[in-house]
């Protein structure tokens, strides 16, 4: 008997996605906009709170594009960005003409390093350079050090766009990712804790802001009664449809949080003993959405004995993401870095975490990891 494919991140849709986007289809609003869009952003904000605006967009990384260009990021300008990430937070830097600066990660949360990012921006500083933004991510749903990133930004006055694309639903000390930085991101693609296909938010405080990202994520069309464009516009709102699969996806929102934190505590309960398995455990006031139950191995052959045999079997695992200061695509780029990033990336690997597995899924999982170790 086939057994059936364990995928590392599934959609996993609940019960009234369907009827909000047959609502859109009964009402003919397939058009981009729409009620459902609105309904969505409010619960968004009454999601997160701390009077967070949310502009609903086409993804994470139009939101990242139109967060750097609002903040005035232009040709030739520098933007630090974490380097422990996935690609999408630093190409829009590329996208504006700017220059990306990777700062390396610490060990608590595996995100950008106070320590590092203060190294960064004197070292710019000395060379008459000063940074235009701070690309900081809350890695796997873990919060970034959010007060001690927020305290070197204000030292120096740049400010942060805070990627939450993995962290809807994580907080920091009682507050929800996405309402800490100048301006926040969202990310909604297929693999996210909750999805609208594809798609993405930028939260903010400021009206102003809110308003000037819609401005240009709809080709920045003048108030006019014919086509006038004074600026250089984009086609990054979201559809009615897409914001109808969000709507009912934020209803099940707090389910699916609780059903990746319970897997990662299954997994730590049954491989937390072994000595060559480690888990990233919770600081002291953070709190993760658990997106994501990663590993750490004591080597690279360990962890990759681990993927191949998982693969072997039709389960998903993957190696955690390849530091940008290590990709091809940004040879070139300077970085601050002590090693730590590239010592996760060889020893670390994310597991099927799906909301949406099975116990028997998990078990399956667990015993192929603990009989391929025990060889």
């Amino acid at each position: 008997m086939t057994q059936t494919k364990i995928w590392l991140s599934s959609p996993h849709m609940g019960t009234n996605e369907q009827r909000y986007v047959q609502e859109a289809f009964d009402t003919n609003w397939v058009a981009p906009l729409g009620p459902n869009v609105d309904r969505f952003e409010e619960a968004i904000q009454n999601f997160v709170g701390n009077n967070i605006q949310v502009a609903a967009l086409s993804s994470g990384t139009a939101a990242i594009h139109l967060a750097l260009e609002i903040l005035g990021v232009s040709h030739g300008d520098e933007v630090i960005c974490q380097s422990f990430t996935f690609s999408a937070s630093a190409n829009p830097i590329k996208y504006l003409g700017a220059n990306p600066v990777f700062v390396d990660s610490e060990r608590d949360t595996w995100n950008m390093s106070p320590i590092l990012l203060e190294e960064a921006i004197k070292s710019r500083l000395k060379n008459g350079v000063k940074p235009k933004a701070i690309v900081a991510v809350h890695l796997y749903g873990m919060p970034y050090k959010v007060e001690e990133i927020r305290k070197v930004a204000d030292s120096y006055g740049i400010p942060i766009v805070e990627d939450s694309a993995e962290a809807l639903g994580s907080m920091y000390k009682g507050g929800n990712c996405s309402s800490f930085g100048d301006i926040g991101i969202l990310s909604f693609n297929g693999n996210k804790i909750i999805t609208t296909s594809g798609g993405g938010a930028m939260t903010t405080k400021s009206l102003k802001i809110k308003k000037k990202a819609v401005f240009l994520a709809t080709q920045a069309r003048d108030d006019a009664p014919h086509y006038q464009h004074s600026n250089v516009g984009y086609n990054y709102r979201m559809s009615n449809i897409l914001a109808g699969i969000g709507r009912g996806q934020m209803e099940v929102l707090p389910n699916r949080v609780a059903a990746r934190r319970a897997n990662h505590e299954f997994y730590k309960s049954r491989l937390g003993d072994m000595s060559e398995i480690e888990f990233l455990d919770e600081p002291n006031g953070f709190y993760s959405n658990r997106w994501l139950t990663c590993i750490l191995t004591p080597s690279f052959e360990i962890r990759e004995m681990i993927r191949l045999a998982l693969l072997e079997e039709d389960i998903e695992s993957r190696p955690l993401w390849k530091p940008m200061h290590l990709q091809p695509v940004f040879k070139n780029a300077l970085h601050f870095s002590d090693g730590t990033s590239e010592d996760l990336f060889e020893r670390g690997l994310c597991l099927p975490s799906g909301s949406n597995l099975e116990t028997s899924d998990l078990e399956r999982i667990v015993h192929l990891i603990i009989q391929k170790l025990a060889k």
